[in-house]
């Protein structure tokens, strides 16, 4: 058989995921991650059809050392997994080695001796957000903290998603989330006014994402952008450990979710389980009142 370049092969497998009917979602994330390695791969000379456990080992360790979390590598790694079976089934490789490659090591970084993720207060978590001197990066970190959101649905939000007259924001749809309107208070209303005045000197016009990337004027930040900026601050404030295989160690963008209930109650302004549980037929008024009513401030500046 010929040999195909690289971009062809994952042009051709994301062919074949839509005629699998796969989401738009699902093949947009199997794009990146594919050109994710790639760029790992080519900086060191080889090819999809070059690669062994041992250059998918090396790539773990250099994901572990940049502080990707470890759904981020199963993410990732399924696929490579599903990419390299499509090889397989086209014959251009006589097995699929990723297979063993997670078996062996991603349960590895699963377990982590039992490990839970970090769970930081609202005190640490205003600290933290107050230490970041970028101001995307800031209104970033107190979106988490504030809303609750996914990086997914982060990276996602438009200009226009944003309400300032009821000072909420309409998030994409998504199967993980039943309501798609969340609230922000006037502390984060500051920071964002203060990102979006640095984004309209720095972004093109054409461009219509709330988070945009430095590097390109015309595209909106990605997931990967939000998680390495994330934890690049993480670094500096000290609550990320990239040498340490133990998840509790690690700072994510996932860990601003995962506080305590009782923090998240308060910085959500979920004053009951109700609140979150019957939250698409409730008065989004009330809701909206008693968010403000609850919501702590932290001090941003």
């Amino acid at each position: 058989m010929e040999r195909v370049n690289d971009k062809q092969l994952i042009e051709d497998f994301l062919k074949d995921c839509e005629i699998r009917q796969m989401s738009s979602h699902s093949i947009e994330s199997y794009n990146s991650s594919l050109n994710l390695l790639h760029k790992f791969i080519e900086d060191k000379g080889y090819s999809f059809l070059d690669l062994d456990k041992q250059i998918f080992r090396d790539y773990l360790d250099f994901l572990n050392k940049q502080g990707v979390s470890y759904s981020t590598m199963k993410n990732r790694f399924s696929t490579y997994n599903s990419f390299y079976d499509y090889l397989k089934y086209e014959e251009y490789i006589e097995q699929n080695i990723v297979k063993a490659v997670c078996k062996r090591y991603l349960n590895k970084y699963k377990d982590n001796n039992g490990g839970k993720r970090k769970i930081i207060s609202v005190e640490e978590m205003a600290r933290f957000i107050n230490m970041i001197p970028d101001i995307r990066d800031k209104a970033i970190a107190l979106l988490f903290a504030k809303t609750g959101i996914r990086r997914r649905e982060l990276v996602s939000l438009d200009l226009d998603d944003v309400n300032w007259e009821n000072m909420s924001i309409t998030l994409k749809p998504t199967n993980k989330r039943s309501n798609r309107i969340v609230y922000f208070d006037f502390e984060t209303a500051k920071i964002l006014k203060r990102w979006i005045l640095k984004r309209e000197m720095i972004c093109d016009p054409v461009n219509k994402a709330l988070f945009t990337s430095y590097t390109n004027r015309k595209k909106r930040l990605n997931r990967n952008g939000v998680g390495y900026i994330f934890v690049k601050w993480a670094i500096i404030a000290g609550l990320h450990d990239s040498t340490s295989d133990k998840i509790e160690d690690h700072f994510t963008p996932h860990c601003s979710r995962g506080m305590p209930r009782e923090y998240i109650k308060e910085l959500r302004g979920d004053v009951n389980r109700d609140a979150m549980d019957i939250y698409n037929h409730i008065d989004h008024e009330k809701l909206r009142k008693s968010y403000f009513s609850h919501i702590p401030q932290l001090g941003i500046i």
